[in-house]
């Protein structure tokens, strides 16, 4: 019998760049999407994940589960305090889409620098980083940078701009780490775009490692 994979997001953006990831690495599985981008419009608008939207994130998880799904993974690192809650509610297996890539960062080095363009991303993939190497018993030095005006030129169409501002981020957080974690999924395609001597170190972005990280257990 086919597995179901319940996939949260609060970016309708973000529904094409997974199916592509599912339809590649998890055929045979089940997938359906929820999207609400009024959740991380909420924690961008007050500056932190507040207790009611963290309480609208747990019902999602709940309505997927009651959906049938066999597996729910949330797709916005800045709910993540949320999806470990719910965690402990629901009957199937809760992953956050960043912890795979954290997972991965403690491995790779102890150096491990963490960068975004909102800091409310960069504060809960900075904090999962952490606890994440505490839970394999490393110990790490952790730099966390923010682009500043990055998210704003996106948001008003100028993507060049944004564009131009992480991969200067990238190339100078390069030089002083051991591994860098994308905090933002969006941030992933600037990667491609650096010049191969620009990326002296491995640069981890989180939606193919997470289903990577499900196609081993689906």
């Amino acid at each position: 019998m086919s597995k179901t994979l319940g996939l949260i997001h609060t970016s309708a953006t973000l529904v094409p760049v997974f199916q592509q990831l599912c339809k590649d690495a998890l055929p045979g599985v089940n997938v359906f999407n929820i999207v609400d981008d009024s959740l991380i419009k909420d924690v961008i608008n007050r500056g932190e994940l507040t207790a009611a939207t963290s309480r609208r994130v747990v019902d999602y998880v709940g309505s997927a589960e009651a959906a049938g799904a066999d597996f729910i993974m949330v797709t916005c690192s800045s709910i993540g305090a949320a999806v470990e809650a719910s965690a402990a509610l629901t009957n199937v297996p809760v992953l956050r889409v960043d912890q795979p890539m954290a997972d991965l960062a403690v491995q790779t080095g102890k150096k491990i620098g963490v960068i975004a363009t909102l800091p409310t991303t960069l504060g809960p993939t900075g904090d999962l980083v952490k606890r994440r190497a505490a839970h394999a018993g490393k110990e790490i030095e952790l730099t966390a940078v923010l682009c500043e005006g990055a998210f704003e030129a996106l948001m008003s169409g100028d993507a060049a701009t944004h564009d131009s501002k992480v991969a200067a981020a990238l190339k100078d957080l390069s030089g002083k780490v051991d591994v860098i974690v994308l905090a933002q999924a969006s941030m992933a395609r600037v990667v491609d775009t650096l010049n191969p001597e620009d990326k002296r170190v491995p640069i981890l972005a989180s939606p193919p490692l997470a289903v990577q990280h499900l196609a081993g257990i689906l």
